[in-house]
């Protein structure tokens, strides 16, 4: 019989064993730090440890019980968020780069412009650790979960749709429901000027309704709208609120809240969920199984047209990847049917590695583009000298012109030239999607990397946060002037379009990395931003990463929203509600000084709420936070035609 001495011995046997473990971890970890040359610090729990995070708020004033020497440097990082709160002035403090050592872990971070082009130009030294996105995987593996052999193969196949002939036609149908939403703004009785607080929502509508067309070929519409006598009936099922038979939701309500329920679905299993008494859980399964259910419905639809030739042109990537695993040439492919002819075989995606696809580019597609309009368009009207410039830039380029007749080829150049390019760039330099990019060492061999000529050895499995938000607002790679807003000695926290235009403060192209990658993977291989731009060092602006790992649709996402944005204020101006300290007809009886006083107070308030925002999957607002503002004619303005002039 086991006594209790022994079961003592034992559990005392099993304590030790894990804390010695816990100290070797960490004195291994140290080791390798100080051989790396670069500042660390040493912390008990990892920042990338998500049951840290979570209870960060017990957790860290208990450490911090410790010596004030052990924390105070690195207390921020603690904490969730910290990337988008401290930025640029963290680094000021512990270096452009430095490492955090826990027992576990050994995370780099760094804003340095040069470490982090050299990172991102080195794929197979710095592959992306695709264990943390292995939540984005169950609905089919795809390009952001893989790595190695099977990530090049996805890369190759979905890479094939993002060309300039469809993001023309993505300029086309931006354009077409950006009028759509506007139309919406207006109201029933055309004339706008009224105060709504749905600006977040109402992009994200947009930004769905476009992916939807881009994913699927699919034309939402919006409240008002019919669809034409003569469209694919199979397509008209999918374009209204209504939900067709077999599904409880419409598409666009299905995906919308699928979307909105994702991280819940994506971290807490279904078998918790169905017995879990709660309403949102409910709504998450209901959303999620007509959302699977579509995405069946469509690839099944997409492989009988590839089967019986029915190959219509048109932007539609899940038919771009069914054309391409059930063609003629698929090899391994559950689609054996074919035409029996022979040729050269090539590569495809099995049904699920389709939906997972289609999947990934919805969520990276949609959610990115709708977070940056939506901070655009607050920008714009928190900052009316600089939407007024963006207007007299638009009537410059096009003009009275109809938008339905605007051309790509002809309008995009100059569009993204112009302010409106650089109102776009100046929202991804301050609020990007992603504050933070994870890389990591391979395990095979340490890595080094240059930073101001000097050299530093990255530990092997370490991992790298490059926290790109933090690049992108150090003044050394900017053009600055002392703040207008707040007492800085820089407006890098400032939204200044125009220090785009600053192009004269251009520096030379990069120097080569050595061992760089040279393979072509597809997609777009241009720049990030205009010719006709400020350009700063490689590294420094990477919104949507870089390199080979860089975002496939990024260009379109660009595309997106210049020409949502030129579409808005070429005859219209955005303002914000000041309903919350005045009503119309007290405002009507103001003077100009009162005016522009009452205005300010709106323009604190929309800057207060902007930097609340905070990262789950993107950065955006959450809960009850949002920025009011009202459509109105231009000429009609209350404020932004002559605030701060």
């Amino acid at each position: 019989m086991v006594s209790t001495f022994h079961v003592l011995l034992l559990l005392g046997a099993a304590i030790s064993y894990c804390v010695f473990n816990v100290l070797y971890g960490l004195w291994v970890n140290i080791a390798a730090a100080k051989r790396s040359g670069l500042p660390y610090h040493v912390v008990p729990i990892s920042p990338w440890n998500r049951i840290g995070q979570i209870f960060s708020s017990i957790w860290v004033p208990t450490y911090k019980l410790l010596p004030r020497k052990l924390w105070q440097d690195i207390e921020p990082i603690l904490y969730p968020n910290w990337q988008y709160k401290e930025n640029h002035k963290l680094f000021t403090k512990l270096g452009e780069a430095f490492l955090v050592v826990s027992p576990g872990k050994i995370i780099c971070f760094t804003e340095n412009a040069e470490a982090l082009y050299q990172i991102t130009s080195k794929r197979e030294a710095f592959p992306k650790p695709t264990e943390a996105y292995a939540i984005l995987g169950q609905y089919g593996q795809n390009v952001l979960t893989l790595e190695g052999a099977a990530w090049r193969m996805h890369r190759k196949i979905t890479s094939a749709s993002f060309n300039e002939k469809n993001t023309a036609l993505v300029f086309k149908e931006s354009i077409s429901q950006t009028r759509g939403l506007v139309n919406l703004w207006l109201g029933p009785d055309g004339v706008g000027n009224k105060t709504f607080k749905s600006l977040e929502q109402d992009t994200a509508s947009l930004m769905l309704n476009i992916i939807a067309n881009m994913g699927f070929g699919l034309k939402i519409l919006w409240p008002g709208q019919e669809f034409p006598a003569d469209a694919d009936p199979r397509l008209a099922k999918y374009a209204t609120q209504e939900a067709p038979e077999g599904h409880t939701m419409s598409f666009v309500n299905a995906l919308a809240r699928t979307l909105d329920y994702l991280i819940l679905l994506l971290i807490v299993p279904k078998q918790i969920l169905k017995i879990v008494p709660s309403k949102h859980a409910k709504q998450a399964l209901e959303a999620e199984s007509n959302f699977v259910g579509y995405m069946n419905e469509f690839l099944q639809e997409k492989i009988e047209d590839v089967r019986r030739g029915n190959n219509t042109e048109g932007l539609d990537i899940m038919g771009s990847l069914v054309r391409t695993s059930y063609g003629d040439n698929a090899t391994n492919g559950s689609a054996k049917a074919g035409s029996g002819k022979k040729g050269p075989q090539v590569a495809r995606l099995t049904d699920s590695e389709i939906i997972g696809n289609a999947f990934i580019n919805i969520v990276a597609g949609h959610e990115s583009t709708a977070n940056v309009l939506h901070f655009a368009l607050a920008a714009m009207a928190t900052n009316p000298a600089s939407q007024r410039r963006l207007q007299r830039d638009l009537d410059n380029i096009v003009g009275d012109a109809d938008p339905k007749t605007w051309d790509y080829d002809a309008d995009i150049n100059p569009l993204l030239g112009s302010m409106v390019g650089a109102t776009i760039n100046e929202t991804l330099r301050l609020v990007p999607p992603v504050v933070d990019i994870p890389k990591k060492v391979t395990s095979t061999q340490d890595q080094r990397i240059t930073v101001d000529g000097v050299q530093y050895l990255l530990p092997r499995d370490s991992t790298i946060g490059m926290v790109v938000i933090a690049s992108q607002r150090n003044p050394r790679y900017w053009p600055t002037k002392p703040s207008k807003i707040t007492d800085a000695e820089t407006d890098m926290d400032d939204f200044v379009p125009e220090r785009w235009f600053q192009t004269e403060l251009t520096k030379g192209d990069a120097a080569a990395v050595e061992g760089a990658d040279t393979e072509d993977f597809g997609g777009f291989a241009g720049s990030d931003t205009s010719a006709q731009l400020y350009r700063p060092p490689r590294g420094a602006f990477i919104p949507f990463s870089d390199g080979a790992r860089a975002c496939l649709g990024r260009r379109m996402a660009i595309v997106e929203l210049v020409s949502s944005l030129a579409v808005i204020f070429q005859k219209y101006s955005i303002e914000l509600a000041v309903d919350e300290w005045a009503s119309d007809e007290k405002v009507a009886g103001m003077s100009r000084e009162e005016m522009a006083k009452l205005y300010k107070m709106a323009q604190h308030k929309s800057r207060e709420v902007v930097d609340g925002a905070t990262s789950m999957l993107t950065l955006k607002l959450h809960g009850s936070q949002h920025v009011p503002v009202r459509l109105v004619r231009r000429g009609d303005e209350r404020f932004v035609n002559w605030v701060d002039s």
